[in-house]
């Protein structure tokens, strides 16, 4: 699934990305939120888009993200499964991309394929809580704040950002 959105091109992300998004995965001023999980190497990259791209199967993954009118890559993001079942949306752009409204872009984007493929789930933005730039950018999209949550994919706690309440659908979930 392809998109266009009115300054980005949005394509399923794939290895043959690397290139483009290592730098982006790799940036330490990008990761300042959460430096353990910034990727130290090309592989852990690589491993990311495998599983993204694995995971179109399912019906919908992260994208790569361009603008329309450069082929650089500024980014990935979109909504996949999460461990609990509901959407996870995911946004990350290049730091020298910063600023401009790419992140809330895509993340409009992604929340409308999401609810697109299937809506009777929720769609949440897991953001770590000092994470300002990415809380303003889930509530940005219309997102509301339910709170800390147990994210399921690696233990963390974190502020479940959601289209709708989520404490029931991530109890009955677990």
């Amino acid at each position: 699934m392809e998109l266009e959105t009115a300054r980005l091109s949005l394509r399923p992300a794939s290895a043959d990305d690397l290139d483009g998004l290592y730098p982006i995965m790799s940036d330490p001023d990008g990761w300042w939120f959460d430096p353990e999980n910034r990727h130290e190497s090309p592989d852990r990259t690589r491993a990311f888009l495998t599983r993204a791209a694995e995971r179109w199967e399912e019906g919908l993954s992260y994208w790569t993200v361009r603008r329309r009118d450069e082929p650089r890559v500024i980014g990935i993001g979109g909504a996949q499964r999460h461990a609990s079942g509901a959407w996870n949306l995911s946004y990350r752009i290049a730091t020298d991309a910063w600023g401009r409204g790419y992140a809330t872009e895509l993340a409009e984007a992604a929340c409308a394929a999401a609810l697109h493929v299937d809506p009777d789930v929720p769609v949440i933005a897991w953001v770590a809580e000092h994470n300002t730039p990415s809380r303003r950018v889930a509530e940005r999209i219309g997102l509301t704040d339910y709170g800390p949550f147990l994210d399921e994919n690696d233990g963390a706690t974190r502020l479940a950002y959601a289209d709708r309440p989520v404490a029931a659908f991530l109890a009955h979930a677990a």
